[in-house]
């Protein structure tokens, strides 16, 4: 059985639970869910993104029923989608995808959509949908490449870490910044203090992520 206020994290990404880290929340358990991320025809961004943490946080809670440990678990899941208009990006893993997502993001705005599931301890399902919008700067062909001999685009939704090397890629942004990294910390925040998670006991007792 769960302990009460357990939060299980339906994913594996590293930068998910630096996010969390970083406003004082520690998972207790990372859960990540194998699901097919495929659009299905003319889904919209924004549908995909919302279907596909709920899809994660069904698979996390039937894991948890089975071993019998859903009792009194906070579970959270979050998917981020990355498009131009209604065309969705792919979470790039070969080079040549890479290349062909900076080329269309290069000096134009993009849309980032990053949906959040969160199932409470009273088995109620909370969920938000969060919209960013980004711009790039006009990239050079030595920045596309320096940057695609980086790595950093591997697994990375549009083919690009906001928070890394990209960065530098950005002109504007209008919406959260976190909700592009791949969490919206706002949000996530609010849903999980509405049912009674208690997010800030770490820093009543000084406990602060390392810088």
């Amino acid at each position: 059985m769960s302990a009460p206020g357990k939060l299980i994290l339906a994913s594996a990404s590293p930068r998910r639970v630096e996010l969390l880290q970083q406003a004082g929340i520690e998972p207790d358990r990372l859960m990540p869910a194998e699901i097919d991320e495929t659009p299905s025809r003319a889904e919209h961004p924004r549908s995909l993104a919302k279907r596909l943490a709920r899809a994660k946080a069904d698979k996390a809670l039937e894991r948890l029923k089975k071993d019998g440990e859903a009792e009194g678990a906070f579970i959270l899941a979050a998917d981020t989608v990355v498009a131009v208009g209604r065309r969705i990006l792919p979470k790039t893993e070969f080079a040549e995808e890479a290349s062909n997502c900076l080329r269309l993001l290069s000096g134009r705005s993009h849309r980032v959509y990053t949906a959040i599931c969160l199932f409470t301890p009273a088995g109620k399902l909370r969920h938000r949908l969060v919209e960013t919008r980004v711009r790039f700067k006009r990239l050079s062909r030595e920045e596309m490449e320096s940057y695609l001999a980086s790595g950093e685009w591997r697994g990375k939704a549009g083919g690009y870490a906001i928070q890394g090397f990209a960065g530098s890629f950005v002109v504007k942004i209008v919406g959260s910044y976190t909700g592009v990294v791949g969490l919206p910390l706002y949000e996530t925040v609010g849903l999980l203090t509405a049912d009674g998670y208690i997010v800030h006991k770490n820093w009543q007792s000084g406990n602060t992520p390392a810088a």
